[in-house]
């Protein structure tokens, strides 16, 4: 990452949300399209490949070495936050459809909130608690977990893939207090890792054939350069500077966008719970950048 003056190096993680919230919002949409031309396990393997040759262009387009450290902690990383997460994901998809099922996945900033305490230290303090009652509020609204008809089953592959993103936050925060690991090429060899069981999932599971058309070829390239190569490596940048439970919260702009990029794109009309949700989570990110811009000043001023 290059240097940048502190003035703007302080926006930077937040910055680096917005694209990460956008993409992975926007994303949603791109999945929908994608299974139209391959079946469910073969575009979640492709698009994790297709995720990992372009980081590893990418490490060697910027002269690093691809030399694996911290072997054990990296496979475990990949196996959960790749495999597991992408394999319980597509899975909750095929069981319950793309709806609200899918979107249980972002109770992933509730099972970071339970981890972060015991395991990083890293607790929820004062008006802090505010921002996160509003942005999980806000998200409660527009899961509706008391109006979901998908199936038990497929709730709780939601709720897996939920905690093995919870699972792997915290592992990656505990991993980088111990091993100075380059990110880029941390993320590039989970992504790898992660990859192999997904590729294996796709060729046993039963499926039709893919089609390559076109359309589909620039689903999967935006899919594995900004989706996945990028926004996987973001996650991981911005992990590495700010607590694990305010970088949970602050992704929740991800399914704010995912249902407003599907209702423009679908023609749908909103639901009034919905309208509620995104404003409750607009107001918790607002406050938590609030909190944060107050926390950096009292800073400066004590220096």
């Amino acid at each position: 990452m290059p240097v940048f003056p502190p003035a703007l190096a302080r926006y930077l993680p937040a910055l680096a949300l917005i694209v990460l919230s956008c993409t992975w919002g926007y994303t949603w949409v791109l999945l929908k399209q994608g299974l139209v031309y391959a079946s469910p396990f073969a575009l979640a393997a492709q698009r994790c490949v297709g995720g990992a040759v372009a980081l590893v262009v990418a490490v060697k387009l910027m002269g690093k070495s691809l030399r694996l450290v911290a072997p054990w902690e990296t496979t475990v990383l990949g196996l959960v936050q790749i495999t597991g997460f992408v394999a319980l994901q597509t899975w909750a998809l095929v069981e319950g459809g793309p709806g609200k099922t899918a979107v249980l996945i972002f109770t992933m900033p509730i099972w970071t909130l339970l981890l972060a305490w015991p395991l990083l230290g890293e607790r929820v303090r004062g008006k802090q608690w505010l921002a996160a009652a509003s942005t999980l509020g806000g998200l409660l609204l527009i899961i509706e977990p008391w109006n979901m008809h998908s199936s038990l089953f497929s709730k709780m592959l939601g709720i897996g893939a939920a905690v093995c993103w919870a699972v792997s936050t915290v592992l990656l925060k505990r991993l980088r207090r111990r091993e100075p690991v380059d990110l880029l090429v941390l993320t590039t060899w989970q992504m790898i890792i992660g990859s192999v069981p997904l590729l294996l999932l796709a060729e046993l599971a039963p499926g039709r054939s893919t089609d390559w058309s076109s359309h589909y070829i620039a689903i999967i390239i935006f899919l594995s350069v900004a989706s996945v190569a990028l926004c996987w490596w973001l996650w991981v940048w911005i992990l590495d500077r700010v607590p694990a439970w305010e970088a949970s919260l602050s992704v929740l702009g991800t399914p704010v966008v995912a249902i407003l990029s599907s209702r423009l794109a679908l023609g749908e009309a909103f639901k009034a719970s919905e309208v509620a949700g995104i404003l409750l989570i607009g107001g918790g990110l607002a406050l938590l950048s609030l909190f944060g811009w107050m926390s950096s000043r009292r800073a400066a001023q004590t220096r």
